[in-house]
């Protein structure tokens, strides 16, 4: 299922051409949908785009209570 921040569409393709991405993709530990969406960026940045990466975090939440955001320093280790 695609998750809710990405764009789903259906794709035509040459079923040589499907058997090539799905056999790289094999080979570079990727799903085959991973990777066309890496080759388009990969075919993108060549031309000179670099389009925004949207990802999201990955690994579970940090527990709640357990102080503040990974990142940010709480208020006493600011103060000297």
């Amino acid at each position: 299922m695609a998750s809710p921040d990405k764009k789903s569409f259906a794709l035509r393709l040459d079923p040589a051409l499907w058997a090539e991405v799905e056999r790289l993709a094999a080979q570079e530990l990727r799903s085959a949908n991973a990777q066309i969406e890496y080759l388009l960026r990969e075919a993108l940045a060549r031309r000179g785009i670099k389009p925004a990466v949207n990802r999201s975090p990955r690994g579970r939440p940090p527990k709640e209570g357990s102080g503040a955001e990974p990142g940010s320093e709480s208020a006493e280790s600011s103060e000297g």
